[in-house]
């Protein structure tokens, strides 16, 4: 792995971010020559990513077309991370959405393009399915847009298919299902749960009856990796999840089990989606990434929690526990 990215040329768009921040690490302790993207914003906060990092760090805007044309030129390999992902901030700013995350997804494939990029590899996600129809969830199920934030990425992930197919873009998109660990937004169930947890066993938690896949951050990033080397078709999507599935209610035990609390469940109608947008069922075949590219979850979902447990609870200054993050 070391002699392929040694020295390569690469760019993460969203590296401030949470999965962005752990894949911008990884790539720069392989050898990578990592330029990390972040969103520019007054206070030139950089997110998860330090200067201190070994990435350069560029400020920009993912819709800013031709800024993004600059940005890529001279790259070999570009990690599309960058998107709006809160699904209830979705239904207050649907447009935002569009774009971000459709608009955002097109600058970065014309600008593939015009750089002669090698490869991109394309951030989709596991809620482009929807409730699952059947299980567990190959690559060949049907997408459905139960969420504005669902439908942008499913149309951000069409964009790339048409632009592998009608342009010959060397592009592959990686769709992890519920990527979990250390610097996850509070906005994500786990830190929902874990932060409250620190202050006391009540925890305040939407649906409880709704199954996920969850998948510890750096088997993500092995996914990402493994990805962008291939072998895979133009266009192709590839599953990454932990083929396991866990309801939220016993999600909230295990971790109250972890932690040492016995948490008191309170159901909150301002944290439930609307009826016909919960996504009720969420559970990864990941064969075709098995076979294709030798990928397999190295962590479990025990481990990983004991791990994202140890590091909020170091870092716990970092987060508030009190409101619903949107």
């Amino acid at each position: 792995m070391a002699s392929y990215w040694a020295g390569r040329r690469v760019i993460v768009t969203g590296a401030g971010g949470f999965v962005g921040s752990h894949l911008t690490e990884r790539l720069v302790q392989e050898g990578a020559a990592v330029t990390a993207f972040v969103h520019y914003n007054a206070l030139q906060s950089s997110g998860w990513i330090s200067n201190g990092c070994g990435a350069q760090i560029v400020f920009g805007d993912i819709t800013d077309g031709e800024s993004v044309r600059g940005l890529l030129a001279n790259q070999q390999v570009v990690f599309h991370l960058a998107a709006l992902i809160a699904i209830p901030y979705s239904y207050i700013a649907p447009r935002s959405y569009i774009r971000t995350n459709i608009e955002g997804t097109l600058n970065v494939c014309q600008a593939c393009l015009a750089a002669g990029v090698e490869t991109l590899v394309h951030t989709s996600t596991s809620e482009v399915y929807g409730t699952a129809k059947q299980v567990p969830i190959s690559e060949e199920h049907p997408l459905q847009g139960q969420s504005p934030y669902s439908a942008s990425k499913i149309g951000a992930d069409k964009m790339v298919e048409a632009f592998a197919c009608s342009f010959d873009l060397n592009a592959v998109i990686a769709r992890p299902f519920n990527t979990f660990g250390p610097r996850q937004s509070p906005r994500a169930v786990i830190p929902t749960i874990v932060t409250q947890l620190m202050k006391g066993p009540e925890v305040h938690l939407g649906a409880l009856t709704p199954t996920r896949d969850l998948n510890y951050v750096t088997n993500t990033v092995d996914g990402f990796l493994a990805a962008a080397r291939g072998p895979f078709t133009k266009g192709q999507s590839l599953n990454f999840g932990s083929g396991q599935e866990i309801s939220i209610g016993d999600l909230v035990l295990k971790i109250g089990q972890i932690m040492g609390v016995t948490p008191n469940v309170t159901c909150e109608t301002t944290r439930i989606r609307p009826k016909d947008s919960e996504v009720e069922r969420l559970l990864a075949d990941y064969s075709l990434a098995q076979r294709q590219l030798e990928w397999n979850p190295a962590v479990t979902l025990d481990e990983g929690l004991e791990k994202t447990v140890d590091w909020f609870r170091a870092n716990q200054s970092l987060y508030v526990t009190k409101g619903f993050v949107v």
